[in-house]
């Protein structure tokens, strides 16, 4: 990865929120700050692990975005493999052309 800025985005499920807050706020050298959203995971491949999903039939996620250098989101992918191993995060990165602050 480069110092193109990416963006990370992580799909958490709802049980993991806290946990992957934490963890993100304690990345400081690599996270200055991230976005969250309600998600509704769907398909074959989403565990539904809660009667009130099954019945709902998505699984309840929440959708988190980090925007850092590309090489930053290797480094903190490879925290999160360690932070996070047996849970199937699912995750992408994707270009960012522009970035900034509107004042």
């Amino acid at each position: 990865m480069t110092d193109q800025p990416v963006c990370l985005t992580l799909i958490v499920p709802h049980r993991l929120r806290d946990e992957m807050f934490d963890f993100l706020t304690e990345q400081s050298d690599l996270v200055s700050g991230f976005t969250a959203a309600r998600g509704s995971g769907h398909g074959a491949e989403v565990r539904l692990l809660t009667a009130a999903e099954r019945v709902k039939g998505h699984a309840d996620q929440t959708i988190v975005q980090v925007v850092l250098a590309g090489a930053d989101a290797g480094h903190l992918l490879g925290r999160l493999r360690v932070s996070f191993a047996g849970t199937k995060l699912v995750y992408w990165t994707t270009p960012v052309t522009e970035h900034g602050r509107i004042d």
